[in-house]
């Protein structure tokens, strides 16, 4: 006969490498890595059912599909991960983010007045009270989210189309919320196994 396989350990051990699974999954890594990488829940299922077989002091042969979290996207998951354990400011930043985005990614008319002032205000405001902040070159700080899951160019479409600045701020509430919740559903973020 076979061997009798013990179901209490093999779940211990995989989930000796979550950190905290809501809001938003995050676990340690098993391998060298010095930036965040967010992944599909499947594949980190995946990933996680092939760990349980495996001696985890020696890195994955392979990695699923995955983004690597750097530049801009890195200073956004750490200000994530700094208020893991509360939803409402999680929400709160992912706004943030996303103010942020549409000062450096977006082109709407609004954004070339003096209105552009307000938002700016905002941003300085908020970015103050979570002490959040970005270095460098600023790029995208919207993270990724695969196009099965949320349609990043409506919501950007949604963006040009706001005729004042209350309207632009409610679609960009909206947009960040979804996204904030199509990515606790959908998502898992290893941390660098350098510290955080």
């Amino acid at each position: 006969m076979g061997e009798i396989i013990n179901i209490e350990e093999r779940i211990k051990r995989s989930l000796d490498n979550l950190i905290i699974s809501t809001p938003w999954e995050f676990r340690k890594s098993d391998w060298g890595s010095l930036y965040f990488v967010q992944m599909t829940r499947a594949n980190s299922d995946r990933l996680e059912h092939a760990r349980l077989g495996r001696d985890t002091s020696s890195p994955p042969l392979h990695l699923p599909v995955n983004f690597t979290l750097k530049g801009s996207l890195g200073y956004s998951i750490r200000a994530m991960y700094a208020y893991r354990g509360s939803r409402d400011k999680m929400k709160e930043i992912y706004y943030l983010i996303g103010l942020m985005d549409c000062m450096i990614n977006q082109v709407n008319p609004i954004l070339r007045t003096d209105l552009l002032r307000d938002m700016y205000k905002r941003v300085l405001a908020v970015k103050r009270e979570f002490n959040v902040t970005w270095l460098g070159h600023l790029d995208h700080v919207l993270l990724p989210v695969d196009s099965i899951f949320y349609s990043e160019s409506a919501y950007r479409a949604s963006l040009n189309n706001a005729g004042t600045m209350k309207e632009l701020y409610h679609v960009i509430k909206k947009g960040t919320d979804e996204m904030f919740d199509v990515i606790s559903k959908e998502y898992v973020f290893y941390c660098p196994d350098s510290g955080v």
